[in-house]
């Protein structure tokens, strides 16, 4: 599996019903889409949730490679390109995941994220991982690292907001999932 995202930050002024409008009228093309375990259409508006900025930051789950590619080079990245410019994919590999269909039923992603410091060996490093997570009530989660950055991201799905009142991280709204 890889995990791809991109993350698109808006002005502070910008009508985020453009982009909600823009998930409601086209977010089902991607449902079914080759090898796409899911795509979370995310945002996060300025002033909510704590969030400093207006965001779109799509979260993408692929079974195999073949998928992204596909996204990426047939054209379907395009619609990305001309609505908001070239855009940085940042690309991970799941390590940790306890997702199942219940992901679909949540509003909320929340992320929280992390360094891979440098050690004599990484051998047990997911259990460590796993131990040093935030605790948060029933929420399913899965954990996404990039060896290039040596950096880790959770992305709990929840779907109340109090679970996360003591926690440090991003809370975005999921407008749409596509499987």
């Amino acid at each position: 599996m890889i995990a791809s995202q991109y993350k698109i930050t808006l002005p502070s002024d910008y009508d985020m019903n453009i982009i909600k409008d823009r998930v409601k009228n086209n977010g089902y093309k991607t449902d079914g889409f080759e090898s796409l375990r899911f795509k979370m259409y995310l945002i996060t508006e300025k002033g909510q949730n704590n969030n400093l900025q207006n965001s779109y930051c799509p979260l993408y789950l692929w079974e195999y490679s073949d998928g992204l590619n596909k996204f990426l080079f047939n054209g379907f990245y395009d619609n990305i390109i001309t609505s908001f410019g070239w855009q940085q994919v940042n690309i991970g590999i799941p390590l940790i995941d306890t997702t199942t269909v219940k992901i679909t039923d949540m509003k909320y992603l929340f992320e929280t994220t992390g360094d891979i410091e440098p050690r004599f060996s990484l051998n047990n490093l997911k259990d460590r991982i796993k131990e040093e997570l935030p605790r948060i009530d029933d929420a399913e989660y899965i954990v996404i690292y990039n060896p290039d950055k040596w950096k880790y991201a959770v992305f709990y799905f929840i779907d109340d907001l109090n679970k996360v009142k003591s926690e440090k991280g991003a809370i975005y709204d999921i407008l749409h999932i596509s499987q």
